[in-house]
């Protein structure tokens, strides 16, 4: 993603397609290393890449991201290096808090990424603070906030929405609802069918969109982003999507249906957009296949960067602080 102005034309659609692949092989390269022992457990986010890649993509270079344990999506969309995410993940020196954060706790500052939290729900707490800082300095830039249905069901999620109204703070809020809370179906823990249906009762104005559809997501996030700059008042967009790997790698989600596994493969996001840019003309089978290649290569190249960077030394007293917040 180049950090534009809120304003800017939409994205080339090929773009959006190159990034979902470049986020799918990343994580498959997660998945792969995990199961053979040399990467450590990591939550991914398979099938969820066009939710990711239409919010991002509606940003603008002065607003802050704050994510969740699923943030490769929204990192990469955002133009992280795989390299240094991966060198991260792996407990590198070169990565991007030099192997401090592993895949859980990442931020990058350059990027407006504030914070990657495990604690679900935290990334909701933190964003009403964030966004009030926005507002006290007069800083441009508004606040989106990334989180799951499993998040929504806490109670950070209606004291952050609370506070936000209350407060009238420029929080574009994300529920990515993949259906499931770990290894607890939503429709277990939820009393209404959409996350979106509770933000009314906070005055807060809210969407859901078929988040596996990469073009409905990015119309859908420009328009809540533009809302959100224009009345500096918070909304919320859920994004109906589903992850297709278990909660953490290696999972073999024996406790899905094998049934609802299947439905939402056969509407994989990556394969819906090939299908619609070849059929418009704007993409033949050859160059799809040239895009993937691309990719390949990249990521081919981030694991070998992050495999042949240092492990950091053992940290003294002093260096234990660096980089913390105060």
């Amino acid at each position: 993603m180049s950090l534009n102005s809120p304003h800017a034309p939409a994205p080339d659609p090929r773009q959006l397609f190159e990034q979902m692949l470049l986020i799918r092989a990343y994580e498959d390269a997660i998945v792969t290393g995990s199961a053979a022992g040399s990467i450590p457990g990591t939550c991914t986010s398979v099938g969820q890449e066009a939710a990711a890649v239409g919010v991002v993509n509606a940003l603008g270079a002065d607003d802050l991201i704050l994510t969740n344990h699923r943030s490769a999506g929204h990192l990469l969309a955002r133009g992280a290096d795989p390299g240094r995410l991966l060198a991260e993940v792996m407990g590198r020196r070169d990565g991007y808090c030099q192997g401090r954060s592993g895949s859980l706790h990442i931020s990058a500052r350059e990027l407006g990424v504030v914070l990657t939290s495990t604690i679900v729900g935290a990334e909701l707490s933190m964003a009403t603070g964030v966004a009030l800082s926005q507002t006290m300095l007069g800083r441009p830039g508004i606040v989106a906030c990334f989180f799951g249905d499993g998040a929504a069901c806490e109670g950070s999620f209606h004291e952050s929405l609370n506070l936000a109204a209350l407060w009238h703070l420029p929080v574009l809020y994300v529920c990515e609802n993949n259906q499931w809370q770990a290894y607890v179906h939503r429709r277990e823990a939820m009393s209404r069918e959409r996350v979106s249906d509770w933000a009314a009762a906070y005055g807060i104005p809210a969407v859901t969109v078929d988040g596996n559809d990469v073009d409905a997501v990015l119309e859908a996030a420009r328009h809540a982003a533009a809302q959100v700059r224009q009345s500096g008042q918070p909304y919320l967009l859920e994004t109906w999507t589903y992850r297709t790997r278990g909660h953490l790698e290696p999972d073999d989600q024996a406790y899905v249906d094998a049934a609802e596994r299947e439905y939402w493969r056969a509407r994989d996001p990556i394969a819906t957009c090939r299908e619609r840019l070849i059929a418009a003309g704007r993409l033949t089978a050859a160059e799809a296949a040239t895009i993937e290649d691309k990719v390949a290569s990249r990521i081919d190249t981030a694991r070998r960067f992050a495999e042949a960077s240092p492990f950091p030394p053992i940290p003294t007293a002093a260096e234990l602080a660096r980089g913390v917040y105060a």
